[in-house]
């Protein structure tokens, strides 16, 4: 919270009137819920960019989706205020709300959580807040506590880094806007939204606890569509002061707070006071946002521009990688085929050069074949679960507001694709003559699922050590041990069962018996120079979007691009397979017929790059110093960075290999 521009004591009060122009920002999400019908609005148009707005005068069509419909509340109705974790970019670890010594109701009761939610930390519970629909609250007391040291400093450690509360009401978060000076194009102050508020702040060495919060509360009603209220938007202003009390009977606590902002009620100094006031107020304000927009002021985007130079910055890569491989297919091969065909006296097959030569070599098998077979198996495992995950994201079926939604249809979706890994990897070592299917399919099933499980224990018994509600139950451990041995594996044999069934894939040239000698090559076409050159397209062609993706999740902000990550997913498929074809092309007219692992790589080492880049972000970017935190980071982006790179490396390698295959096809071999 350094450097933000806003007041000690809390926000400058929101007109309601200024609250209701939000649905007005730039959008970009995916599918829409539609509120009168109870049902959810998939706009395909809205995953890219288009305003909801645009689709209220069409009809569109919808379908019904389980958890998104609204809720009417009638006046006095009770509306529930769940807590979630307390959140922190600086150091990475959740913590439980009632960690701190806030207000706690009679009895806690846990909400249940899926598997996403239990995996990145959630933990909603009730909360003794008494909210009723259209009924304002002023200064409400909700409890007094006692301060000891050890609580005081708990309050300091969680403001030193930097911690955030999180609220939920009616499955909103709750959203702290800030307030910019500039003004924007309609002459109104700029502002922006942040997910959760402050524990307190910092100033001079003293600490300020945000013990008073006034709670901004939009509602929509519609007479003639539905009964009753619908909640369409839920802000916090956190103020640090501290209050007067006075004696009434008639209150639930005994009490009557008296709330003064500015100067006419000093800050809460925690070194000060030896108890703590928790008060609140309620504010609900009419709003014409209606019930389907309301995510897009948390949805609303300050750098979609960005993302548009980002898919033309991906493009122009792309555009000049086709070029490329035009230019190889359409002259340089073109002409070569002719050549050869051309080829009728033994003195001019015996002074044959270029990629002709080589075409007794070029399907041998190459080293390490059973790993490689099984790297590209769990490449086509990633690829199948990004592109469903994807499909999916642009449906609307994932929308933020299903909770751990995303990360635990990815965790479904990887583990149901284990049977085109299966299938993949036994069809290429099919292919490269191996016998030892067992062992192919065992790898297949364990070597990298079994690599980034150990990793995520190890880290998670670091998170454990710090308490931190971050931390996986062992409960949760064992049932992803579940799908990964009861699903996964069954599914990768029975992949590999039908692929082994099929007949091998036909070659177009015969292997010779005696290895051909490969002639000296220059230094432009070794192995690392050419794996270290072919990785930097692909990645120059998702860096701006990663940024994104990064900030979503080391700043946890809500990521909802999909339509521009579609994109960016289909450009990198592209990328990835022009490149590794391009330098293989220019590796066989060098007399050198090693291009298997070579292939793989040369798309496969942009995942160096997105290592490198996490580095780079993790300097300019967080301010983490905490070992743990530290460890969590890299641990976890080193897990990113392998899936990628079996990502990006088997699309490279199946490219090449259908290249390789129709180039010899095209030429008579005698």
């Amino acid at each position: 919270l350094k450097g933000t521009p806003f007041s000690i004591s809390g926000l400058s009060p929101l007109a309601s009137q200024e609250a209701a122009q939000a649905a007005d920002a730039a959008r970009d999400g995916g599918a829409r819920a539609e509120g009168a019908d109870h049902r959810c609005m998939c706009a395909w148009d809205a995953a890219v960019g288009v305003a909801p707005d645009n689709h209220r005068n069409r009809a569109l069509s919808s379908f019904y989706l389980p958890g998104v419909a609204p809720i009417e509340y009638s006046e006095n109705a009770k509306v529930d205020l769940k807590v979630n974790k307390l959140t922190s970019a600086k150091t990475q670890l959740p913590y439980g709300y009632y960690v701190l010594p806030y207000c706690r109701p009679p009895e806690i009761v846990d909400s249940v959580e899926n598997l996403g939610e239990i995996l990145v930390g959630d933990m909603i519970e009730n909360s003794p807040y008494e909210i009723q629909m259209l009924r304002n609250v002023t200064c409400r007391v909700l409890c007094k506590v006692s301060l000891s040291t050890e609580k005081k400093d708990q309050f300091r450690s969680m403001i030193d880094d930097e911690y955030l509360v999180n609220w939920i009401v009616d499955n909103l978060p709750a959203a702290t806007r800030y307030t910019f000076g500039r003004l924007g194009p309609e002459g109104k102050s700029e502002y922006s939204y942040m997910n959760g508020f402050p524990v307190g702040i910092e100033k001079s060495g003293r600490y300020y606890v945000h013990n008073h919060v006034r709670l901004l509360i939009q509602y929509h009603t519609q007479k003639g569509e539905y009964e009753g209220y619908r909640v369409v938007g839920f802000e916090v202003e956190p103020q640090s002061m501290t209050q007067a009390l006075r004696a009434d009977s008639e209150k639930p606590n005994g009490f009557q707070g008296l709330c003064q902002d500015g100067a006419a009620s000093p800050l809460f100094d925690l070194d000060l006071h030896d108890e703590i006031v928790f008060t609140y107020d309620v504010q609900w304000m009419y709003s014409e946002q209606r019930w389907v927009s309301r995510w897009d002021n948390y949805l609303r985007m300050t750098g979609g521009q960005i993302h548009w130079f980002s898919i033309l910055n991906s493009l122009m890569i792309m555009l000049f990688l086709s070029g490329m491989v035009a230019m190889i297919l359409l002259r340089t091969l073109y002409r070569d085929i002719t050549r050869y065909n051309e080829l009728t006296t033994a003195e001019e097959a015996a002074e044959e050069t270029g990629w002709k030569l080589v075409h007794g070599d070029v399907f041998r098998r190459p080293r390490h074949a059973k790993l490689l077979a099984v790297s590209v198996g769990s490449g086509m495992q990633i690829l199948g679960m990004s592109v469903v995950t994807l499909i999916c994201a642009l449906l609307g079926f994932l929308s933020p507001a299903h909770r751990g939604g995303l990360l635990q249809s990815m965790m479904l979706l990887f583990t149901f694709m284990g049977v085109f890994a299966g299938f993949s990897s036994a069809r290429l070592y099919k292919l490269f003559g191996g016998d030892d299917w067992k062992m192919a399919t065992l790898m297949t099933a364990f070597l990298y699922p079994g690599i980034l499980f150990v990793l995520f224990f190890i880290l998670n018994l670091f998170i454990w050590g710090q308490k931190s509600s971050g931390a996986v139950p062992f409960t949760t451990m064992f049932a992803l041990l579940v799908l990964w041995f009861g699903i996964s594996v069954p599914l990768v044999f029975l992949g590999s069962y039908f692929g082994f069934q099929r007949p091998p894939i036909e070659m177009p040239v015969r292997t010779n018996h005696i290895q051909r000698q490969i002639p000296t090559q220059p230094w432009f076409i070794q192995p690392l120079f050419t794996s270290l050159v072919g990785g930097v397209l692909p990645f120059g062609a998702v860096f701006t979007e990663l940024f994104f993706i990064m900030s979503s999740l080391w700043h946890h902000q809500f990521y909802y691009l999909f339509g521009f990550l579609g994109l960016v997913l289909v450009i990198l498929i592209v990328t990835c397979a022009e490149i590794s074809i391009a330098l293989t092309y220019f590796q066989l007219t060098s007399e050198d017929y090693r291009w298997w692992w070579r292939s793989f790589l040369a798309s496969a080492t942009s995942a160096v790059y997105v290592f490198l880049y996490s580095i780079l972000y993790f300097s300019s970017r967080l301010q983490i110093e905490k070992f743990v935190s530290t460890l969590l980071y890299f641990g976890y982006m080193f897990m990113i960075s392998l899936l990628f790179f079996l990502l990006t490396g088997s699309i490279g390698m199946l490219a090449s290999l259908q290249f390789v295959r129709v180039i010899y096809a095209s030429i008579k071999i005698d």
